[in-house]
């Protein structure tokens, strides 16, 4: 799918979900371009609640568990966050704010909703062998830090609540490179 064409199919989704007067943040790539420049996606990212979900018959779901579900609305692939998960009904209801995205006002996670989200998925994502999403993962929080200087001291308490102490740890080391690149590309851009 060309950039015109997903951004066709995400303006149709966003008007359907506006019709059903279904609740959703919009959290991933997409969110991720209301803040930072440079960030390619294919798909949409939403948290949402299972019973909105069942109001779109118009999305058919491909596969679902717990947390999550994937369905396709025409040929924009949807990820969706179920509300269930602790977690993601947390961002959902203390870290999304109204962010202006194309000729509408849309819910978007904030920037700490969106660094929750990537720290919460990073451990995984490390354990399953996904080097394309780690590295992904990383330079989107890579890219939020650097721009918004967020503070990570009361994320890591937020986030413990839903990760075990390896992960946490997992965590701790992945915003500790975070900041080391940060400061290296400081350091690198004041010498010029």
């Amino acid at each position: 799918m060309n950039a015109d064409s997903l951004l066709t199919q995400v303006e149709q989704l966003f008007n359907l979900l506006e019709s059903h007067k279904v609740d959703y943040v919009l959290v991933g790539g997409i969110a991720l371009l209301t803040y930072v420049e440079g960030r390619n996606t294919q798909d949409i990212d939403l948290i949402m609640a299972l019973s909105s979900l069942t109001k779109l018959p118009e999305i058919k779901i491909e596969n679902q568990d717990m947390y999550f579900a994937r369905g396709k609305f025409g040929e924009l692939q949807i990820d969706i966050l179920l509300t269930k998960n602790p977690l993601f009904a947390k961002v959902a209801k203390n870290f999304a704010t109204t962010k202006q995205f194309m000729d509408r006002q849309i819910r978007c996670a904030t920037v700490e909703g969106l660094i929750l989200l990537k720290l919460f998925a990073l451990p995984s994502l490390y354990r399953q062998g996904s080097f394309e999403r780690v590295g992904i993962y990383e330079n989107d929080i890579a890219a939020l830090m650097y721009t918004f200087k967020p503070q990570m001291e009361p994320l890591f308490a937020k986030l413990k609540k839903h990760l075990n102490t390896t992960d946490m740890d997992e965590a701790h080391r992945i915003i500790a490179d975070v900041e080391t690149r940060i400061q290296r590309f400081r350091k690198s851009s004041d010498q010029t």
